[in-house]
């Protein structure tokens, strides 16, 4: 039986732990406040606080319902906009009523959700924070400039809430239902079992997506929160990440701002707030889209896997190698991702990340490419190019990196080697491009890289 607390109440229920959240909030326990809009995790209407405890304490995210399974929430306490509801308006309600943010009124519960996290998080107060909350919610009807307001009005407001033992004055100023007192203790009586199947479920994001009714059938083990594959380790020249490490972990991840310090820049391009939180890194691997935002960050870190089979044995395969063919990878039938590693930058390490999509936020890349170097003394020491979009895997430039690799930095090398670059791919015409225009931004992104 699966446990959870969904708003001020206990669930215990037998269904399919693979099952989506949304239909249970709706159709189960008649929830309606929680839309069931683009079921892509795209619009951001069916949105819920998901709270996890944490030594003693309940630690907030925003997640799309529509692609959560039950099993990715046992143990948990999730919260729709009737969990947030009191007998007068919240200030996060009431300033989108004042601003007149909302209109239809069927993104509004979304927009409720995701600034009530902001609400409550401990990350920085500003304008910039809270409207990267509501990054993955879309309204249809108001234009944003309304809700921008609120937003305005909603950050003023949050000025006074103290930076620690925040949950009280939260309650107090009618942010939060009393009940919320009382979840960490409740969360803390609840027994988990790990669920047992043949499918390995993470976030679940892209899933969900492709193949939902089979999916919601499935029975799976669900890895999102095994503690075993949550860490992100420097250790003796070494950064090793879990394989249910999420997006936002790393994004927000000292280690990783301490050597990338444009990541937030960068992942903001990735996905929104709410997918961010429960896609995970090995996901993203085994997913094999040509056009995967994280594989092609950690191939261009010449990043190499950890796996592991079912009878415990281990084998390491470099990033690169791992795709074969189209959605074909070198893993067997018994095997996971434990970790990804690479080797820690140097201090003469530069890094970049570049994507281009028909809308810049929210969007699947026409192209994207990362490239990491060393230089000494203006000579590339080594020097590792990634980029998807362009053919059936994601694609990794060997012969680039040979001619790079212990030349100057110049113009005259880094021409010669876009042109090298662009004969190692023959990209296809699709949807988002033509070969023509996939190839000619490839090149000009190379050169962003160097900044040429």
């Amino acid at each position: 039986m699966l446990q959870f607390i969904l708003n001020n109440k206990l669930i215990k229920t037998e269904k399919n732990a693979s099952s989506i959240l949304l239909d249970f909030i709706r159709y189960d326990q008649h929830l309606k406040g929680t839309k069931s809009g683009c079921r892509e995790g795209d619009c951001g209407a069916c949105t819920v606080l998901v709270g996890t405890l944490k030594e003693g304490e309940t630690e907030y995210k925003t997640m799309t319902s529509c692609l959560t399974p039950l099993g990715n929430i046992a143990g948990k306490h999730v919260v729709t906009v009737e969990g947030i509801n009191g007998q007068n308006l919240t200030p996060v309600q009431k300033a989108l009523d004042e601003h007149s943010g909302t209109q239809c009124g069927f993104c509004t519960p979304g927009f409720v959700v995701s600034l009530t996290a902001h609400a409550i998080s401990k990350n920085k107060n500003s304008i910039e924070a809270a409207n990267l909350s509501v990054s993955g919610n879309i309204c249809r009807c108001t234009g944003y400039k309304s809700i921008e307001r609120a937003v305005d009005d909603i950050v003023d407001n949050l000025k006074e809430k103290p930076k620690t033992a925040s949950l009280n004055w939260l309650i107090k100023h009618n942010y939060l239902p009393e009940y919320f007192k009382d979840i960490s203790k409740r969360l803390s009586e609840i027994i988990t079992k790990n669920q047992k199947g043949k499918k390995i479920i993470g976030g679940g994001t892209d899933l969900y997506v492709q193949k939902p009714d089979v999916t919601s059938d499935t029975e799976a083990s669900f890895y999102l929160n095994k503690n075993e594959y949550k860490e992100i380790l420097e250790k003796d020249g070494i950064i090793t990440v879990g394989a249910s490490v999420t997006a936002n972990e790393i994004m927000y991840s000292k280690i990783f701002n301490k050597y990338f310090p444009k990541i937030k820049d960068w992942f903001k391009l990735i996905s929104s707030e709410q997918i961010r939180n429960v896609g995970t890194v090995a996901g993203n691997f085994v997913n094999a889209s040509p056009i995967g935002d994280l594989t092609i960050f950690f191939l261009a870190l010449n990043a190499e896997l950890n796996l592991k089979s079912s009878k415990g044995k281990a084998r390491k395969i470099a990033l690169k190698n791992f795709y074969k063919g189209y959605k074909t990878l070198d893993l067997q039938k018994d095997e996971i991702i434990e970790s990804l590693n690479f080797n820690t930058p140097k201090n003469n390490f530069n890094f970049n990340f570049e994507k281009v999509s028909k809308r810049t936020f929210l969007d699947i890349a026409s192209v994207n490419t990362a490239l990491s170097y060393t230089l000494a003394k203006n000579v590339i020491e080594d020097i590792h190019i990634s980029g998807g979009g362009l053919a059936a895997i994601p694609k990794y430039f060997d012969k680039t990196r040979n001619f790079l690799k212990g030349k100057e930095l110049n113009t005259s090398n880094i021409n010669e080697a876009s042109e090298i670059l662009i004969s190692e791919v023959s990209p296809i015409s699709d949807i988002r491009g033509s070969k023509e225009y996939k190839s000619l931004l490839l090149k000009q992104l190379f050169f962003a890289h160097f900044e040429i």
